[in-house]
């Protein structure tokens, strides 16, 4: 009998849930030492995998009062020692550079989820030039976590448009330059591959060294670590699944290959998420989804509180299979 995407997300066979209480697993919060604040969806690209659905037109973003929110949670709870800045292009939030500087005052640790390309293009909206963000990264020892698709120029601009490769290469080259992607600099660069499905450690191994000869090689170009991380099936990507009818299939694979080391170790249980309206959630992708940490009682950056979240009950779907498959979501 035919399977549709209608019936597959009432399966019990995607039942996230269902299969940690098979494997005995406790999925509870262990600790909360990141806020991971989405500031934006608006980006100056429009990629085909983005479970965020970003695009220059996405009116979305983070207000200076939520910021300065955010910044006061930092200062009052020594265990939150890492701001983790996403989007769209975070640096497309008009008050992006104010939230890194008071961070980095806070004395936290900042990691910022660049795309490269901003840097050249600039804020597709305002015009503005945003060259300089390079050396504002460097000042502020910021950590880079950005996607690099694929080390060839097809790969990437098949996924993130015409020009993309160019521009990200001379991206990385700028960076570098500084001292990025250096051991002895303390200046951390790292790359996310985006899989269409689960990677075995082994496989992101070789696909690291990979990466590493071939940007060396070709471009005498080096970074610190390159993670691996599983395209969610919600959202840009998940509409391209079902659209091909290659959703079930897709999910399958993810089921197939849940693998309970990565469910122990997924960023969910050590973090929260910040929506650009302040909502709290249990990562991201539960963020893309609009589901929220509590139906009940919203909560808030406003009304934080580490016990009431410590105790909590973290809502799963089937996309978090994703973050379970192989050797995990990163």
């Amino acid at each position: 009998m035919e399977r549709n995407s209608l019936e597959v997300i009432n399966r019990d066979f995607y039942d996230f849930k269902a299969v940690l209480k098979k494997h005995n697993l406790n999925s509870s919060p262990i600790s909360i030492g990141t806020l991971w604040v989405n500031v934006t969806r608006r980006c100056n690209q429009t990629c085909v995998h983005c479970h965020v659905a970003a695009s220059p037109g996405r009116t979305e973003e983070m207000t200076r009062t939520t910021i300065d929110r955010c910044l006061n949670v930092l200062a009052s709870y020594d265990f939150l020692e890492n701001l983790d800045i996403t989007g769209g292009a975070p640096e497309l939030n008009p008050h992006f550079d104010y939230f890194v500087i008071q961070a980095r005052k806070l004395n936290r640790h900042v990691i910022v989820r660049h795309n490269f390309t901003v840097t050249i293009d600039g804020d597709p909206g305002t015009g503005k030039k945003m060259a300089y963000l390079s050396d504002f990264f460097a000042e502020n020892q910021v950590e880079i976590l950005a996607s690099l698709p694929h080390y060839s120029q097809k790969n990437t601009d098949e996924i993130r448009g015409h020009g993309v490769f160019k521009k990200s290469i001379e991206g990385i080259r700028r960076l570098n330059e500084l001292g990025y992607g250096q051991p002895s600099t303390g200046l951390v660069l790292n790359l996310v591959y985006n899989c269409d499905g689960p990677l075995l450690p082994t496989d992101r191994v070789g696909l690291e060294e990979r990466f590493r000869q071939e940007l060396i090689s070709r471009y005498d170009l080096v970074f610190n670590r390159l993670f691996c991380v599983t395209n969610m099936p919600i959202n840009r990507f998940g509409d391209r699944l079902k659209q091909s009818d290659n959703y079930i299939e897709y999910m399958d694979k993810l089921v197939s290959a849940f693998n309970p080391a990565a469910a122990m170790q997924v960023d969910c249980r050590s973090l929260v998420s910040v929506g650009y309206d302040g909502h709290l959630y249990d990562c991201d992708f539960n963020q893309m989804l609009d589901m929220k940490i509590t139906d009940a009682e919203p909560m808030t950056i406003f009304n934080f509180d580490p016990d009431t979240l410590l105790g909590r009950e973290i809502r799963f779907g089937p996309h978090c299979f994703g973050c379970t498959a192989g050797g995990g979501g990163s």
